[in-house]
């Protein structure tokens, strides 16, 4: 029996490392992906080598669990202009895919954007697209046409399209990015706000607003978000209704990551335009009303 305890001591030990393992692997993984979103491509990358270790320690040399940390040195490749290092990751990345024969549809959609923004960057705008469309389509299988994981591919095609000039195509897509995170956003936002009250703690403050979103989404809807505001902004006097749309959801991120003053920057500059472009006393209103929550917020007493 006493060799029994020991090799169930030793099993024990062995779950437990794997599960720190586990653990770290997630963690380098975001942590990666968060600074590949803020455009920090050189930090990235020993983030990203510490997530490849890891996974091969846990599931070996050849896993298809390996794509995603090649799959995020490839993008860190490709924001430092090492399109060649790139491609050797990628290479990597799909032959693992190729001898798997349990590979998820979201890691398919990962590799086709990979893809799509390594041929972004050679400016084969067809292999791109051809790429971004499958992006889309395995993104769609794994969690549907309308979730947030899709809509990545949407605005990276919608940027070959701006590029492109073809501005109508364009257009579309970056109001289909926006409209999917308007409705991810205000899911939560909606439930936020008419329990706000309850989510007061004795401090004053509330317990959390979770925006559902690891940092590394945050980043994301951030650097989506704001990409889309900027082309937006350069034609506001033609159509301010589609950047005050952004501008709202902007706020809504901010306000539901708990940063009141970027939320109230985004309300200030949405009423702004409102009033400039003498748009409708009732959408002024709803702004307004952003505003007064803000300064409920803030007017909160911490004893």
């Amino acid at each position: 029996m006493p060799f029994y305890n020991s090799e169930e001591e030793r099993q024990h030990g062995l779950q437990q490392l794997q599960q720190r393992q586990k653990h770290l692997i997630e963690l380098c993984y975001t942590v990666a992906q968060k600074y590949i979103f803020e455009g920090k491509h050189e930090d990235a990358v020993p983030a990203a080598l510490h997530s490849l270790r890891f996974r091969m320690n846990v599931h070996g040399l050849s896993s298809v669990e390996l794509v995603p940390a090649y799959l995020l040195l490839a993008e860190a490749s490709l924001g430092l202009g090492r399109v060649v290092q790139a491609e050797e990751y990628l290479s990597q990345a799909q032959w693992t895919v190729l001898k798997s024969t349990e590979c998820s549809y979201a890691i398919h959609s990962l590799l086709h954007r990979n893809l799509g923004l390594l041929y972004m960057a050679k400016e084969n705008y067809e292999e791109a697209r051809y790429h971004l469309a499958n992006d889309i389509y395995f993104a769609s299988c794994a969690f549907g046409t309308e979730h947030i994981r899709a809509s990545g591919g949407y605005f990276h095609l919608a940027n070959i399209f701006n590029g492109l000039k073809k501005l109508d195509l364009a257009d579309t897509l970056y109001t289909k990015v926006s409209e999917i995170w308007n409705k991810y956003l205000n899911d939560h936002y909606q439930v936020l706000s008419q329990a706000r009250i309850q989510q007061i703690d004795l401090l004053g403050k509330r317990f959390e607003t979770d925006t559902g979103l690891d940092e590394a989404q945050e980043a994301e809807a951030i650097q989506i978000l704001t990409s889309i505001l900027n082309i937006r902004e350069s034609t506001s006097n033609k159509a301010p209704q589609k950047t005050i749309f952004v501008l709202k959801i902007l706020f809504m991120l901010y306000f539901l990551m708990m940063n009141s003053s970027k939320a109230k920057e985004y309300a200030l500059r949405a009423l702004h335009l409102a009033k400039k472009q003498k748009l409708s006393v009732q959408e002024q209103n709803t702004i307004q009303d952003l505003l007064n929550l803000i300064s409920v917020e803030e007017a909160q007493p911490i004893t």
